[in-house]
């Protein structure tokens, strides 16, 4: 059995990130593990560009972006594997991984750092009633036709789900020459950025079907076309709003799930709202020396998040390895009142240095409102935002003197409030 220090699972962009930051900590005795044929993960199918705004001041596309950590990797000469599935890993941290030129291998980590990022929900996942015919894919599938492969799925092209990556592929399929007929979305607002929204529907005048679903698809061979309907506030379909659009693809973006089957072999604790491990202020999980980050973790908007996370996950699990890592009182931070969940859940305030990020969705559109952090009953902070909607990632930055400040405390409380 080989030995590391650390073995991080994932070689995209949070695996990456976590293993230059473990690196640069000093520890040498590293391993990533990668189930494709090149590192990088789904950036090298995101041809389009808007990445590294906060991390390099600079736009980039998604391989670029990639490009830069997978040139520092080999730089600092961090040993990785390609094509290398990882079939088990346990809470003693021993993971078997199969692949080609090894056959079964197995391996014995001190920190192990879970960076597998997140899958999309297929079609069984949503009960579309109609037939099984060709010419329905999920957005990504459909990305990587187009942007690797140099296949289009099709020439007509219905979208459900207002998700960033069926925003992007609205846009993509226009630019190669599809019509795009409709974005239908189940929800009254969309989950994806603003900025997407603009770009890729309103500068293409694409439109989106707010309250809108997908009632049937019609085909024997192939997509025919599909009726949409709209729904009311409990999400039931309106009878009498349907619609038929004749189109030969149907493009699905209506979710990512964290990739978390390896999560569950090792008794890490998820969250039923993320569907990511559980965490504290090292983004460690209930397992000794498991870290989590990136979108296995929770469903990031933007990449350069993902990064920061990493980054720290990187920090934390190094830290672990050297035996610096401080095991106190944790106070839980709370989501309520329009917050959906929170990342970290826990924070030891003898393992913050000088401040942590608190990153958290709402759970609906929200104008004119405030959110509120809370020291047990005590409100500390009151924030005036003028929107919060679900597709925007949003933090608050607590630092260590206000952690400091109530030594006894129990419970942080994120909300928003009206006033």
């Amino acid at each position: 059995m080989r030995e590391y220090d650390v073995v991080i699972i994932g070689g995209g962009p949070a695996g990456l990130a976590a293993a230059i930051s473990v690196k640069e900590e000093g520890i040498d005795n590293i391993l990533i593990l990668e189930r494709e044929n090149q590192l990088g993960g789904i950036l090298n199918q995101c041809i389009h560009n808007g990445f590294g705004l906060h991390v390099f001041k600079e736009e980039l596309t998604g391989p670029e972006y990639a490009q830069r950590f997978i040139d520092k990797v080999k730089d600092m000469n961090i040993p990785y594997k390609l094509n290398t599935m990882v079939l088990d890993l346990n809470k003693d941290k021993i993971i078997t991984a199969v692949n080609e030129e090894e056959g079964i291998i197995e391996i014995k980590a001190k920190s192990i750092i879970l960076s597998m990022g997140c899958r999309e929900r297929p079609r069984g996942a949503i009960n579309i009633p109609g037939s099984r015919c060709a010419g329905i894919y999920t957005a990504g599938s459909a990305q990587k036709f187009v942007n690797v492969e140099g296949y289009m799925p099709g020439k007509e092209v219905v979208i459900l789900g207002s998700g960033d990556i069926g925003l992007i592929m609205a846009r993509r399929m226009t630019l190669e020459g599809a019509k795009v007929k409709a974005v239908v979305e189940l929800l009254p607002y969309s989950s994806g950025l603003k900025r997407n929204i603009v770009q890729c529907l309103d500068d293409f005048e694409i439109p989106l079907k707010l309250s809108h679903t997908v009632t049937d698809i019609k085909g024997k061979e192939r997509v025919e076309g599909v009726t949409i309907a709209e729904v009311g506030k409990d999400r039931k379909v309106i009878k009498g709003t349907e619609e038929y659009i004749p189109c030969d693809t149907l493009l699905l973006s209506v979710g990512l799930l964290p990739e978390n089957e390896l999560s569950r072999k090792a008794e890490v604790k998820l969250s039923n709202i993320t569907g990511g491990p559980v965490v504290d202020e090292s983004l460690e999980t209930n397992v000794n020396g498991i870290f989590a980050c990136g979108n296995v973790l929770h469903v990031h908007d933007l990449v350069d998040n993902v990064t920061a996370e990493s980054l720290n996950a990187g920090k934390n699990a190094a830290k672990y390895v050297r035996g610096e890592s401080f095991k106190g009182n944790k106070i839980e931070v709370l989501a309520v009142d329009g917050i959906r969940y929170t990342v970290p859940q826990f924070i030891n305030p003898e393992n913050v240095e000088k401040s942590i990020d608190v990153r958290f969705r709402v759970g609906d559109v929200f104008k004119d409102s405030f959110i509120s952090v809370y020291f047990d009953d005590v409100r500390e902070m009151h924030i005036k935002k003028r929107i919060l909607t679900p597709g925007e990632m949003e933090k608050v930055k607590l630092t260590r003197g206000l952690l400091d400040k109530y030594p006894n405390c129990k419970r942080i409380t994120i909300k928003v409030e009206g006033k």
